[in-house]
């Protein structure tokens, strides 16, 4: 396995102004000159900014690597059937040897942990739930995105169960509200045959590009993406912009009761279990967002007081 070495602004620097170059996109600056910061505070050092309109991604390993030059090709055949923006790519080369960077455009705008998304920003979101359930599969898996089935939600909550029990005693959780969900939920929740679809899989704030007026200006992120359920996107959207807002854009783009509640539960049983792991390991950087993420999952929504799953649809 390639040993990846530990990037210096000065290296960053160069990169990306030969990758600039090369790719016609120079910025008539020397390399000194070029402004190049690490992605955010704590941020790993494989993300970097580059002036204000470039990001340069450095693989830390070769499997890394693949999965991002996969992306790139992916975004293309997404990007006519969504409107909302997807970054550009720019230039690929090596940052190291056997280990492949790739410079692409900056989507303007904050995250979803800092803007909120309005109700017009739900409807870009259900754009973006369409589009990926427009994008043929056979086009998606031949570009080497995987199929992964679907999850059981009667597994994730058994494991609920015991999480909670752990939260609760942590003050953290009530454990008497998963309750309601029962293993009877779970076998009417079940994934129905014939439902997958392209999943960006990995729908969390960071990844949402919204701007100052809580539109949805744009989506990163795609390396993770998938064939499969389409209830894990509507479950990454309640945890990122809470539970109302997500059901609401699921429903926009035409899904019915029960791939929404599926969504909602595998949200909800993630978040439990996601936060009782952490204190359990105290990682105690990552609990002010996994305290947010189980807030906004747990959210109430009326869908759950009046639905009849025998009458739902499945999906759009």
């Amino acid at each position: 396995m390639t040993q990846a070495p530990t990037p210096t602004v000065d290296t960053v620097r160069r990169l990306a102004r030969s990758l600039l170059k090369d790719s016609g996109h120079g910025t008539g600056a020397s390399a000194a000159a070029l402004d190049v910061r690490l992605a955010g505070d704590g941020a790993d050092p494989t993300t970097w900014l580059v002036g204000t309109r470039y990001v340069l991604h450095l693989a830390p390993d070769r499997a890394t690597g693949v999965r991002w030059r996969r992306e790139l090709r992916l975004r293309e055949v997404v990007r006519p059937h969504v409107s909302v923006a997807l970054p550009v790519g720019v230039a690929q080369g090596e940052w190291a040897p056997g280990l492949p960077c790739t410079l692409e455009t900056r989507l303007p705008g904050g995250t979803a942990e800092e803007n909120t998304v309005s109700a017009v920003g739900e409807t870009d979101l259900a754009g973006l739930l369409t589009g990926l359930h427009q994008v043929p599969v056979r086009q998606a898996e031949a570009l080497g995105v995987p199929r992964v089935p679907p999850r059981s939600l009667e597994t994730l909550r058994r494991a609920a169960g015991e999480a909670v029990e752990l939260l609760d005693k942590a003050d953290e959780f009530e454990a008497a509200r998963l309750r309601q969900f029962t293993q009877a939920a779970t076998v009417q929740l079940a994934a129905q045959a014939g439902s997958v679809v392209l999943v960006h899989h990995a729908l969390t704030g960071g990844n949402l590009v919204v701007g100052a007026d809580g539109r949805v200006r744009g989506v990163l992120g795609w390396d993770t993406a998938v064939v499969g359920d389409p209830a894990e996107d509507i479950a990454g959207l309640a945890r990122a912009v809470g539970a109302p807002a997500a059901v609401r854009a699921a429903t926009l783009a035409g899904y019915g009761a029960r791939p929404c509640l599926r969504g909602l539960w595998l949200a909800r049983c993630d978040c439990v279990i996601h936060l009782a792991e952490a204190l359990v390991h105290n990682a105690t950087a990552s609990l002010p967002l996994l305290r947010t993420r189980l807030r906004r999952a747990w959210e109430p929504i009326m869908l759950e007081r009046v639905t009849d799953l025998r009458d739902s649809d499945a999906a759009p």
